[in-house]
């Protein structure tokens, strides 16, 4: 199950992460350690050596590609949510990759396609046009535009990915989200073992909209095999609710002990405050990822000290993690550099995960920078964690990518912290073995749907 999607707010829609969820913020509280600096000015990332540098370039072998560029395209829905986060990474890591000398002496040029929310297909046929291939974006409906990036060749490097057609969609490396699985188990089972009378009690609220009523769906196959039983779910408008009360009194008289919350953070907050208000505390509360932001204690400010909030980072480092991850303390720093007064989100962070894949990829084709061979190399990593900043992922889509780690975060006064959740590799805990979905929740594009295959690929 995906919780690493885009949320997206409007007066009349929301488009909510599952998995994945996706969060807005989080707080950086501490400055760049002296490790972290030095890396920066020697062209590292993280535990990556030697990540951007110079060289001479001879060829323009690609689309996209000359002697003395790379033209990525990234996607965005800023003009929709007005929120520059995945273009603030973009320009961020490539200033700061170009100030080392790119790869190998290519420099990194992003070519920002605002899908605006519902432009994402238009956006994808200039970027089908222009780009070598598409690095470290996101588009909240960004299954729209799935085929016409494969009838294109387009390799994929998301920060995320949303919907069900796209995520793991074929020439798609990284973004987060393994099809086919609940990647929540570990997170849910930790839940269930900290709080074991709520197991049998509990509930599910969503925003009505395609992509959380899969995730319900979803939910509610994959809950009962972990023992848990769901005695509530339901569903909100899109549009927003202006009274939470009926929910939150269907909550206390289904005796619901644990909730997951699939939508607007702004939203669970209200909830909450009428929960606390009717004297009502439920065990835990999965929040998902949209409410990793600073914002969200604060709009809970009177509640956050009496229910508990959790949500799973899905295996990306924490943004409280910059003193034991110096690869977040890295990106805090090239922020204050290159985009002073922008905020690290945990999309921010996810972006980088995917420039710095693409950029390792790309600088082990030397000269002969083709889209098969940047794919090849990608597709490679077995054990892919962005110079430190997430647990280690497999990258081959033949090979088994079941998800196995996560990590936990509580909402408290002071804001997002890392919980107590027993991490024994690094910040994330790998023990996790996740629940293989058995419904038809829909399928990934591929090649062989537009009419191509692998060996199209040049």
């Amino acid at each position: 199950m995906k919780r690493h999607l885009l949320l997206v707010v409007a007066a009349v829609t929301v488009v909510v992460a599952t998995a994945a969820g996706c969060s807005r913020g989080g707080e950086n509280d501490e400055g760049p350690s002296t490790a972290s600096a030095a890396a920066a000015s020697a062209g590292d990332f993280g535990d990556l050596t030697n990540l951007c540098h110079g060289g001479t370039a001879t060829t323009a072998p690609a689309q996209g590609v000359t002697t003395a560029a790379v033209k990525l395209g990234v996607f965005t829905d800023v003009g929709f949510t007005k929120n520059s986060e995945l273009v603030d990474a973009a320009h961020v890591f490539t200033s700061w990759c170009n100030d080392h000398g790119g790869v190998g002496g290519r420099k990194l040029v992003p070519d920002i396609h605002d899908a605006a929310l519902m432009q994402v297909q238009q956006r994808m046929v200039d970027a089908c046009r222009d780009d070598f291939a598409l690095v470290g974006g996101s588009a909240a409906l960004d299954g729209l535009g799935v085929k016409a990036r494969l009838s294109c060749l387009l390799p994929d490097f998301p920060a995320q990915v949303d919907q069900v057609a796209n995520t793991g969609s074929d020439l798609q490396v990284g973004g987060g989200s393994i099809p086919g699985y609940d990647s929540t188990t570990g997170f849910h089972q930790w839940l269930l073992g900290q709080y074991p009378g709520s197991a049998g009690a509990v509930g599910l609220i969503s925003g009505d909209t395609p992509i959380t009523k899969i995730a319900m769906d979803q939910y509610e196959e994959s809950l009962p095999q972990q023992g848990a039983t769901v005695v509530y779910s339901d569903l909100y408008p899109a549009a927003g609710v202006t009274d939470w009360t009926p929910y939150a009194q269907a909550l206390k008289s289904k005796g619901v002990k644990g909730l997951i919350f699939l939508g607007d953070y702004a939203g669970l907050a209200k909830l909450e405050d009428v929960l606390t208000g009717m004297d009502y505390k439920l065990d835990w509360i999965d929040t998902n990822s949209n409410a990793y932001t600073p914002a969200f204690p604060k709009l809970a400010a009177t509640s956050v000290a009496t229910q508990h909030n959790y949500l799973d980072l899905g295996g990306t480092a924490p943004l409280d993690a910059q003193d034991r991850v110096p690869a977040v303390a890295q990106v805090n720093q090239l922020f204050a550099k290159y985009a002073p007064g922008k905020v690290v989100t945990l999309p921010a962070l996810r972006a980088f995960v995917a420039w710095t894949l693409f950029v390792k990829s790309a600088d082990s084709c030397g000269d002969k920078l083709t889209r098969q061979c940047v794919y090849t190399a990608a597709t490679g990593e077995h054990a892919w964690t962005g110079g430190g900043m997430q647990a280690p992922v497999e990258q081959s889509p033949t090979a088994d990518r079941a998800p196995k780690c996560f990590n936990v975060q509580q909402a408290t006064p002071s804001g997002w912290k890392s919980a107590d959740f027993g991490a024994d590799t690094g910040t994330f805990r790998c023990d996790m073995i996740a629940y293989k979905l058995h419904g038809d929740y829909g399928k990934p594009a591929t090649l062989a749907d537009v009419g191509k295959s692998i060996n199209d690929l040049k």
